[in-house]
């Protein structure tokens, strides 16, 4: 605790929150520590604390919601509201329609407007992915590689839209169908070659190639998943006239 800080420091506070914020150090849905916690911890003021969060909250770092405390970013939209009921109306296929009509677009306007940072992100991201070496750890940096050519693109409304959709791949039945279909013929090796072509399209400017790299890309999980839908069909119905 700074005993030396002024009780009412509103500065001080400011700082610490931004390193707080910077070192990612809160629970795991980034809701931040209450008012009166953060106020002994850095050893001002609450109201010294509620103005630091006041001005966090005008620049986007946090968003509050009443009766629930202060979260890190900015403020969920609402689609996180509905993304259950749209869980349970669709099915994997409708997901991959979907998609496939959007993400080459994506990585059409990302070869477009990305920028050597971003570029340079997505080949970290397309690595950890595949050293990855369990199904939770593969689909978490796939998704974070396939949301970061969405948000190169520089469209927000485009990047709401596939916000929704990546959100749905944390569905528990979403990730192990999945699965399934990368230990299928040698897909994570295929995953990894297709997603280096897309970044290198983008890298080279070269719309039509990026969007088409990522089409194949998404096809070739498409048929998997087909594969795996008709299997289990036949697997019920072989199970339901054998009882």
């Amino acid at each position: 605790m700074a005993n030396n800080q002024s009780q009412e420091n509103s500065n001080y506070a400011l700082d610490r929150l931004r390193i707080l914020l910077a070192s990612e150090e809160f629970e795991k849905d980034g809701k931040l520590p209450t008012e009166r916690a953060l106020s002994e911890a850095f050893g001002v003021s609450r109201r010294s604390v509620r103005r630091a969060l006041e001005v966090l909250e005008a620049e986007g770092q946090v968003w509050r919601r009443q009766g629930a405390g202060t979260f890190a970013g900015r403020q969920p939209d609402g689609w996180g509201d509905h993304v259950g009921t749209i869980i349970a109306g669709t099915n994997f296929m409708e997901i991959m329609e979907v998609r496939l009509r959007i993400e080459p677009q994506l990585a059409q306007l990302a070869a477009m407007r990305a920028k050597a940072s971003e570029i340079a992100r997505m080949r970290e991201l397309a690595e950890k992915s595949r050293e990855s070496q369990d199904a939770d750890s593969h689909e978490l940096w796939d998704g974070a590689l396939h949301r970061q050519i969405a948000q190169s693109a520089g469209n927000q409304f485009f990047l709401t839209i596939f916000d929704v959709i990546n959100r749905i791949r944390q569905d528990e039945a979403w990730q192990i169908i999945r699965e399934r279909a990368r230990s299928g013929n040698n897909s994570g090796s295929k995953s990894h070659a297709y997603h280096l072509a897309i970044i290198d399209a983008i890298e080279a400017r070269d719309p039509q190639k990026a969007g088409e790299a990522m089409r194949q890309h998404l096809l070739i999980l498409q048929e998997w998943l087909i594969r795996l839908t008709s299997m289990d069909t036949v697997e019920a119905g072989f199970l339901s006239e054998a009882s």
